[in-house]
């Protein structure tokens, strides 16, 4: 946390100190143009008649012309079989972008690169060769956790009727979402509101919970009962008291963000912050693990604001770090990292999950989050040995993507938040720690810390990942490992 206005940057794993360059570049064209071929022509000359040599014949004039013809009739069959065989070679690389690459009768498998049908995706029957197809079925919607599989018939997300529904079936679901079965929670019976209108996904009669359960389900109308709210896990709840308004940031008390934990490279040093999402699972920045990238390194210390005290914890060991395939430390495009532990954490009061977002839920400008972490408390500075906590602002990426604000830095995959007055950031230290906002009493990560413009400038706010951005991604990963 930051309230000082001292030259350095907010982010250990990347330092940008010169301002940071729009993330993309322009594209040339893609194919060179093709120089046309221009024919020579040969002039035939007669040879000059010498009377005191002797010479071989002439060629008869007629006979040079037709040579000459001829060879400038191959040289346009030549010129022109080249040009076929480039334009060929064009409109297959096109075919093949637009069919495999672009996909465009269908989706194509992320990994795997698979064109299938969209009809295809989640119709119970795993086309693609690592089961992607059939994986990403259910979700999560709003901050009543209503739950809703995908449709093959209609392509669209549908609510699922409580018709015949039971926990058995809410523990699978959970299960094939990414989660333990020990973990659930409840099933609860939510009014239908909005969904009435679009019909529901209901199961089946001889439906088994044992089996995929979104192949067993068929569009219905009508729902005698109620949609499903599911809980797959308890998160976002403090037991602790937080202030409503810190102004540059203060010291935390211990269960106000069981969710934080220390990220310490050889057991010994503090060097990144991590939220918990469930027992093996910390969500954390991929700039982090870049020059420390095996897992054997890396230790992971929870349950406590004082880090001299976890010292003396066991702590977790990671049993995998998984960056995002497509980070860009250029750009710090799609900074996202889970860390999964060898041995999962034992929940409590001072160790709780943070919950992540559901679909359709919006962190919108101006709304105030919070940020925690052990960073440092200004530019270049010491860092505490208790957790700091912040109120920050959200910003749009409009906003943000000012001039002189941050100059188009901002993507998609990118959350910005702080104040544009100064004095509240995060700092080195803090990377890969929460950006949180609270719903309906339910705390949500909204971000991970990731860069910034040195610490708690004017105009320079901080840069988080885009949780909700990404998350299929972090389900995806939660089901194959």
């Amino acid at each position: 946390m930051n309230q000082e206005n001292f030259p350095t940057y907010d982010n250990i794993g990347f330092q940008n100190e010169e301002g940071r360059p729009p993330p993309y570049s322009p594209q040339h064209g893609l194919y060179p143009a093709i120089p046309r071929a221009t024919p020579s022509y040969i002039l035939a000359t007669p040879n000059p008649i010498n009377t005191h040599q002797s010479t071989a014949p002439a060629v008869p004039q007629d006979t040079a012309k037709n040579k000459e013809i001829k060879r400038c009739h191959w040289n346009r069959i030549l010129c022109a079989s080249v040009c076929f065989i480039l334009v060929l070679a064009v409109l297959a690389i096109l075919l093949w972008y637009f069919l495999y690459h672009q996909c465009a009768l269908g989706k194509s498998c992320t990994y795997s690169g698979e064109c299938l049908r969209k009809s295809q995706w989640c119709d119970g029957v795993k086309d693609c060769s690592n089961g992607e197809d059939e994986s990403l079925c259910f979700r999560l919607y709003g901050g009543n956790f209503i739950l809703e599989s995908f449709s093959s018939r209609s392509q669209s997300w549908m609510p699922v009727c409580a018709d015949q529904w039971d926990d058995n079936y809410g523990k699978t679901v959970c299960e094939q979402m990414g989660y333990n079965r020990e973990n659930y929670v409840s099933s609860s019976q939510m009014s239908n509101g909005y969904s009435a209108l679009k019909g529901f996904m209901k199961l089946m009669p001889g439906s088994d919970h044992k089996s995929l359960v979104h192949s067993q389900l068929s569009y219905s109308q009508s729902c005698e009962t109620s949609s499903i709210g599911l809980r797959c896990m308890d998160c976002g709840e403090s037991f602790a008291p937080f202030r409503s308004r810190i102004v540059g940031g203060s010291e935390a008390l211990n269960g106000a963000w069981p969710w934080q934990v220390s990220l310490q490279i050889f057991g010994r040093r503090h060097l990144c912050g991590g939220s918990i999402i469930s027992p093996y699972w910390i969500v954390s920045a991929a700039h982090c693990f870049q020059q420390y990238s095996r897992p054997w390194m890396w230790t992971v210390q929870s349950g406590d604001v004082s880090l001299s005290k976890m010292r003396f914890k066991q702590g977790n060991k990671v049993k995998k770090i998984i960056s995002h395939e497509d980070y860009d430390p250029e750009t710090n495009n799609n900074d996202i990292a889970l860390l999964k532990l060898k041995t999962p954490l034992t929940f409590s009061e001072t160790v709780k999950p943070v919950c992540l977002p559901n679909m359709g839920m919006e962190f919108s400008a101006g709304q105030p989050a919070w940020i925690t972490g052990w960073g440092a408390l200004r530019t270049s500075g010491r860092s505490p040995d208790v957790l700091h906590q912040a109120e920050v602002t959200i910003y749009s990426r409009e906003i943000c993507n000012k001039r002189a604000i941050l100059n188009g830095a901002v993507t998609e995959s990118m959350v910005c938040a702080g104040e544009l007055n100064g004095g509240v950031d995060s700092c080195q230290g803090d990377s890969g720690g929460p950006l949180v906002v609270r719903k309906a009493d339910v705390w949500w990560l909204a971000g991970d810390t990731s860069w910034g413009i040195e610490c708690a400038l004017k105009n320079k706010p901080g840069v988080y990942g885009n949780v909700t951005h990404f998350l299929d991604w972090i389900f995806w990963q939660m089901q194959i490992e």
